[in-house]
């Protein structure tokens, strides 16, 4: 469910404390996030946003004959992670050496070590999400970031928008204070990116106030894995929205196998080979293996509740389930999930 814009409250701003790390642990501690304006260079990411999206435009995402920064979608293109036609375009935006070099700006590994104390690490899949204007129904629905990332509870997200993003196009919205409840909630199966939700009667018991902005480029919002957020969803004519999705750890804590992989890389071949191709410098290449990093393995459960779900529904006639299902045998024809996803369509199609 995406809450009406009537409840949505304004995000409280902490560049007043931004170099008080007390303050900023006291802060998270309270809010369960912090947000700054102008934290991340306006010009770097600018330039980020011409280079990303010019290699959308080669993939026939953008508009011909527009300027990439207007970001204008080409009329008729609607795909999101999971499609295959997706990850096609998506891991050519992944090769892009100043989107991985953005996460390890001195400014960001200073802000997250400042707000936990610890030497932290930018994680190795680094995420960029790119949303599609009235594709609504694929909505990152409401969630809590452990369930996708894992590690610790202690690992920082943070979420920052490549080009001004008002509200009607679908910037994040978290639910103050949502941190507090201290475990991971029930998640259920969603259409929407992750594949995850939490159910709606679940976080509404909490009482707490879902808060957003009108988020300008260079704007960061940061927060732990157990904050409850979501994506708004992108209600413009033709604007496709483009952010940075950025994971950070303290070096001594474990990192989950699959975030040492390039984001989607289970979705198609792609390995960091690939990514690093066309790069012209090495320094940043395979850099969390210095450390030594803990990795630990991926826990599936929570995918698999989410796939068992999906079975269920579309079994009893959910649309969404169906397309689900279909979107995974197409993917993978051969996996043991596929293969159960044939037989259950088959059954309903009869």
């Amino acid at each position: 469910m995406i809450p009406t814009l009537t409840n949505l409250e304004e995000l409280r701003e902490s560049n007043d404390i931004l170099n008080n790390p007390l303050e900023l642990q006291n802060r998270i501690a309270e809010d369960g996030y912090l947000f700054f304006r102008q934290l991340q260079d306006p010009a770097m990411l600018t330039e980020l946003r011409r280079q990303l999206l010019t290699t959308m435009q080669e993939g026939g995402w953008i508009k011909q004959g527009t300027n990439p920064l207007d970001g204008i979608a080409e009329p008729g293109v609607q795909c999101t992670e999971g499609d295959l036609e997706y990850t096609d375009v998506y891991h050519q935006v992944y090769r892009n050496q100043l989107f991985h070099e953005s996460a390890h700006s001195d400014v960001m590994l200073k802000t997250v070590s400042d707000i936990t104390g610890r030497e932290m690490i930018p994680q190795p899949q680094k995420v960029a999400r790119l949303w599609f204007p009235k594709y609504t129904a694929h909505t990152t629905p409401i969630h809590q970031d452990f369930v996708h990332f894992q590690g610790t509870y202690e690992n920082l997200t943070c979420w920052a928008p490549v080009g001004n993003c008002p509200i009607e196009l679908g910037g994040l919205a978290v639910l103050k204070g949502s941190h507090r409840v201290g475990h991971v909630l029930e998640h259920h199966f969603s259409l929407g990116a992750g594949s995850l939700m939490i159910d709606e009667q679940d976080y509404e018991s909490l009482g707490l106030q879902w808060q957003t902005t009108n988020y300008e480029i260079g704007d960061t919002l940061i927060f732990p894995a157990l904050t409850i957020h979501m994506a708004l969803p992108n209600v413009t004519e033709d604007r496709l929205r483009l952010s940075l999705d950025n994971r950070y750890q303290a070096i001594d804590d474990p990192i989950a196998e699959h975030m040492t992989e390039p984001h989607l890389a289970s979705m198609s071949p792609f390995g960091w080979e690939d990514t690093y191709a066309d790069w012209d410098s090495d320094a940043l290449q395979y850099y969390w293996k210095n450390p030594g990093l803990e990795i630990v393995p991926k826990d599936w459960s929570f995918s698999d509740k989410g796939f068992q779900e999906a079975c269920d529904l579309a079994r009893g006639g959910n649309e969404e389930a169906a397309h689900h299902l279909a979107r995974i045998i197409k993917r993978a024809p051969d996996a043991d999930q596929s293969k159960m996803a044939m037989t259950i369509l088959e059954e309903i199609n009869q």
